[in-house]
């Protein structure tokens, strides 16, 4: 019973966070305040202020993540509707996808070498372009680290969604298709989010990239440290 009410309190004080956040960014559309960013800050601020452990608030933490599977399942509904349109661009967006999958593997391999980081830090880094559950199970294959790999997914997911905006604007990319095939490639679900933010179309454009990313990354993630000679 007591677990049940933490939960509840959990859950809808995340809730009213995010919503929060997430009117403050619609009335000033900064990428700095981006909810999702803002919400886990200030989640991460109360937990430090009154002392929570973090197991207490996976209690209904966990449920939260729980809806990322359905979550997930309803980019079908998008993707259904702009089936035509993604057949007739099949082979850009393809292109798109294996360019920005290249990119994530290999600049941070070449970072991961740079600082000089334990050949665990390395393989738990190379899925980080991933969704969560497929770059999780890609970092135990190779040897790596899960937990570690969550935290890499998380910066590559906030650095899209916060800098992606002034990146795509910077490289003159106009076009929807071409920004929901950058975000989706390059920070997963929290790029798509950002690219609904664009329109259907280029929703539809990240969602199918970021699968196809899980799928090929998966693939190919296997062969970079035989590459590399980690």
């Amino acid at each position: 019973m007591a677990q049940t009410l933490i939960a509840i309190i959990i859950i809808t004080l995340t809730v009213i966070i995010y919503l929060a956040m997430n009117r403050l960014y619609t009335r000033f559309s900064s990428p700095l305040l981006s909810p999702i960013l803002t919400t886990v800050l200030i989640i991460i601020a109360f937990l430090v202020c009154f002392h929570i452990p973090y197991n207490t608030y996976l209690i209904g933490g966990k449920w939260i993540n729980f809806l990322l599977g359905p979550a997930v399942v309803a980019l079908a509904y998008p993707l259904y509707n702009q089936r035509k349109m993604l057949m007739k661009h099949l082979a850009p967006i393809i292109t798109g996808v294996c360019i920005g999958l290249f990119v994530g593997i290999i600049s941070g391999s070449i970072l991961a070498f740079v600082f000089g980081l334990h050949k665990d830090m390395i393989l738990s880094l190379l899925p980080k372009s991933l969704t969560t559950p497929i770059a999780m199970e890609v970092s135990a294959q190779l040897g790596g680290i899960p937990a570690i790999t969550v935290v890499f997914v998380v910066i590559a997911g906030f650095v899209g969604a916060v800098l992606g905006p002034s990146f795509l604007k910077w490289s003159r990319i106009n076009s929807d298709m071409g920004k929901g095939i950058a975000l989706g490639s390059a920070s997963h679900a929290l790029g798509t989010s950002k690219a609904s933010e664009y329109g259907e179309l280029s929703f539809s454009m990240s969602s199918i990239s970021m699968a196809l990313t899980a799928i090929l990354g998966a693939i190919i993630g296997s062969f970079i440290p035989f590459f590399f000679h980690i």
